[in-house]
């Protein structure tokens, strides 16, 4: 099988001169009780960090994990790339061109699943499944010289070796692809995934970077803008699902995903700015963000 798309004015009554008031017990008591329809002062984000590491785009680069990362909000390092925008209770995610990973060009400030919280180790198959939640959006993002906007990952799938699979076909870490790679592209969700070079690919040749390749992109029709819209994606073995705002959605479900099934997985979600250009940056909110397994 292969793509599937779906498409009160204060009282002037004085009080006679002849009257006697007395003093009030009560009077200096002030009343701070909230009623149940009043809005608070401040909103925050339905995030709950306690499975999440963070990448900086500083440093070499700076991460910052759990537990240490539940105390963002008061954490100078983070503050200038990951805060809490109390107006519309979002958790903000700021990046600009810095340090990058050893197997990418980019800069980010990104979200990594731990579902050990502080290890990497423990990670996910499509056989097992996930899911990830998140409410979002993307208010800036530069534009280059001739007046286009640069691009965003905002979600990933992504891969790992095991330490057996990564001995196995001796490489120096863990690091697959990723299947999944979601982006703000000029206003509207583009989805990315990866397919086979060869499907008659042997086991062994089958771990490796270089027997997958990038598979056609899809767009949803429905542009995003600058406004808040809703993402889910989900897996299963040999099958993802991308569904925006609740009523598009796009389905891989072939024998590429199925093959798929070797390496272990963790989700991503946050900002990875697609250039290196000096002066460029981008902003990503997040308001909501839930991972299940």
């Amino acid at each position: 099988m292969g793509l599937i798309l779906f498409n009160c004015e204060p009282s002037s009554e004085e009080v006679p001169e002849t009257t006697q008031v007395e003093d009030d017990p009560m009077e200096d008591v002030v009343d701070d009780t909230v009623s149940e329809n009043e809005e608070p002062d401040y909103l925050l984000p339905e995030i709950d960090l306690s499975h999440w590491k963070v990448t900086l785009p500083i440093g070499g680069p700076d991460e910052v994990k759990p537990p240490e990362i539940l105390d963002y909000a008061t954490n100078e390092a983070l503050l200038p790339y990951m805060y809490n925008d109390s107006t519309d209770g979002s958790l903000v995610f700021y990046t600009f061109p810095g340090s990058s990973t050893p197997n990418s060009t980019y800069s980010r400030t990104e979200l990594r699943e731990q579902m050990v919280p502080g290890s990497n180790s423990t990670n996910w198959t499509f056989s097992e499944g996930g899911r990830m939640r998140g409410t979002l959006s993307v208010p800036f993002i530069s534009e280059d010289e001739n007046g286009n906007k640069y691009r965003t990952i905002i979600m990933q799938i992504h891969g790992r070796l095991t330490n057996e699979q990564r001995d196995l076909i001796g490489e120096d870490d863990n690091n697959a692809p990723p299947v999944l790679k979601i982006y703000w592209n000029d206003g509207k969700v583009r989805v990315h995934t990866k397919k086979l070079k060869d499907l008659n690919v042997s086991d062994e040749e089958l771990l490796t970077t270089s027997a997958w390749e990038d598979d056609e992109p899809y767009s949803f029709p429905n542009p995003v803008g600058t406004e808040k819209f809703s993402l889910e994606v989900i897996a299963t073995e040999g099958r993802i699902e991308v569904i925006l705002n609740g009523e598009e959605s796009f389905i891989k479900e072939n024998e590429d995903l199925e093959k798929w099934g070797v390496f272990e997985n963790y989700f991503k979600a946050g900002n990875y700015l697609i250039s290196k250009d000096e002066g460029t940056s981008a902003t990503v909110k997040y308001y909501e963000l839930e991972v299940e397994h």
